[in-house]
């Protein structure tokens, strides 16, 4: 029965990923913001409700060490795995966005994250930190959005055309349905998926560390694999990086700031022998897609994906 849960899961997450990826453009279309803002916000945070279920959920029932590995094993699945895969299906040109704004606002915040990990225990003040650097993430997204409004407003509705996947002719209702059904279906799937990934785990005698930082974190980050691969196959390739950094961001201050203040999270010492190191340096791999005009190729996509299954590799072992 857990396989069947899991394949219906992967099924649940494609459909739900384009679905979402479609109402995404097309509302920034009628509201004359850039795709890449509407990825950072409300793809970002529907495609992160999966590691905040998960997250809570752990607190709840005792195991906060889940809740960390969940979230650091995710970011860095994000980047090496999210990214990589759907590169090697289509070339990602990401070098026609400027993205420098928001990577330097991750960097950012995995700094942050990582210094108030040094404490040994994140608390509800450290919470209180992260969710105020989240809220200054959205306010000054909200400003820049403003400022694109007032910058492009006659430009978008010239440009509509030109960006694939967009439907000048799709009504609000429908694109409200396609951002609904996106935001319900994508952590459905992924808990269908994760759950009986963990149970099949369980069976083969695989530790719960090890499931928090690999299995769960690829599961809870399955709705990010499934938007970008979508995205990058309509060659919305704003929305794709947009999406891996905004819900990178998320996760580090959104989900762990609220989980602080569900409960005390215990800093295992061996996530700074490997782990935030990892989340770190796989962060600072897009600084030559960001800042040096790169696209993510199919060699960068192979090198990406084969980096992921080493860091699986050595954290099974």
């Amino acid at each position: 029965m857990d396989w069947i849960y899991v394949a219906l899961g992967l099924v649940i997450l494609l459909l739900a990923g384009d679905s979402l990826v479609k109402g995404a453009v097309n509302l920034s279309l009628r509201l004359g913001v850039p795709a890449l803002i509407v990825s950072l916000t409300i793809v970002a945070f529907g495609t992160s409700a999966p590691e905040l279920l998960v997250s809570v959920s752990a607190i709840l029932d005792g195991v906060a060490g889940l809740a960390l590995g969940n979230v650091v094993g995710s970011n860095t699945a994000n980047i090496l795995l999210v990214l990589g895969v759907p590169a090697i299906i289509s070339v990602m040109h990401t070098s026609e966005h400027d993205t420098r704004a928001s990577f330097v606002q991750m960097i950012a915040a995995t700094l942050l994250f990582i210094v108030l990990c040094s404490f040994g225990t994140l608390e509800w003040w450290t919470g209180l930190i992260l969710l105020a650097a989240l809220a200054a993430m959205l306010l000054h997204a909200a400003r820049e959005t403003m400022r694109h409004q007032k910058a492009t407003a006659l430009a978008a509705a010239d440009n509509e055309d030109e960006i694939e996947g967009a439907d000048p002719d799709l009504g609000w209702p429908k694109i409200i349905v396609f951002l609904v059904l996106g935001l319900i279906g994508l952590p459905l799937g992924a808990e269908l998926l994760v759950g009986g990934s963990v149970n099949i785990a369980r069976t083969l005698g695989v530790s719960e560390t090890a499931i928090g930082l690999t299995l769960v974190a690829v599961g809870t980050s399955l709705p990010e694999l499934a938007t970008t691969v979508m995205a990058a196959i309509r060659r919305q390739a704003d929305v794709a990086i947009g999406n891996v950094i905004g819900s990178n961001m998320f996760n580090l201050l959104g989900i762990i700031g609220v989980a602080s203040l569900v409960g005390p999270i215990p800093v295992d010492p061996m996530f700074f022998q490997l782990d935030l190191w990892v989340m770190l340096g796989a962060s600072l791999l897009l600084i030559p897609f960001v800042f040096f005009g790169k696209d993510i190729g199919r060699t960068w996509g192979i090198v990406l994906s084969s980096l992921y299954l080493a860091y699986l590799v050595i954290s099974l072992t």
